[in-house]
């Protein structure tokens, strides 16, 4: 199946213009919108509010900025429920255990794997016989060529679509295989020559390298929960 332009291409192309993972940005992005829409347009929802209150909440990563949102009295609202809860096994001296997940990881998850679904659809072909065909051929191409460009996966995306894609283009697991490697190197680079005695041959290293365990931390970590 070719690749054809729609909100998934656009905005993966926004995201690997900028710095970082552009799944992680992407993420980011879309849970901020979500969580703002959700405040604001959703708290008198009855099936929404049961689901939230059997999770017991968003979870502590998904909450952690929960006062910095535009609707006081939804945050309000919500919280109420799941402290009267709180309240309520504090008395029985049993655990509070949520029932369900964090309706926002919920949503996450499902953005991931359509993202990921997206990343690996569709594969290079030569001699297409119809228009439609060559034109998603075309689009693939310039997915592959600003995807190259990007920064890459994060190691845990690139993780989770090793997991679960039946099959990657060749280009995608090459870029990958490279960044990961270079950034290997790099690290045992800047390992070496932070040992005494060699200040000169680390003032030599390029910006990016004299803090190349930054750039590590962030590849392995991602920018959401995992």
């Amino acid at each position: 199946m070719a690749v054809e332009r729609h909100i998934n291409f656009f905005e993966l192309q926004k995201a690997c213009a900028k710095p970082g993972c552009p799944l992680c940005r992407i993420l980011s992005d879309r849970t901020e919108r979500y969580i703002d829409n959700m405040l604001f347009e959703h708290i008198t929802d009855r099936a929404f509010r049961k689901l939230h209150r059997l999770a017991g909440g968003f979870c502590g990563f998904h909450s952690r900025n929960l006062e910095s949102f535009r609707d006081g009295l939804a945050v309000a609202i919500l919280g109420r429920d799941i402290l009267e809860d709180r309240i309520e096994a504090f008395k029985k001296r049993k655990p509070w255990k949520p029932k369900e997940l964090c309706p926002i990881c919920v949503e996450q998850d499902r953005i991931e794997k359509e993202y990921l679904g997206f990343l690996v659809q569709g594969e290079i072909a030569t001699g297409a016989s119809q228009p439609e065909e060559a034109s998603g051929h075309k689009n693939e191409r310039e997915l592959r060529d600003f995807f190259t460009a990007s920064d890459g996966l994060c190691a845990p995306h690139y993780g989770r679509l090793l997991e679960t894609a039946k099959r990657i283009p060749g280009w995608l697991i090459e870029v990958h295989d490279h960044k990961f490697n270079e950034l290997l190197q790099r690290a045992g680079r800047f390992i070496e020559l932070s040992a005494y005695g060699r200040q000169e041959e680390f003032a030599r290293l390029p910006e990016k390298d004299q803090t190349v365990w930054k750039e590590l931390a962030v590849n392995l970590r991602g920018d959401g929960p995992d």
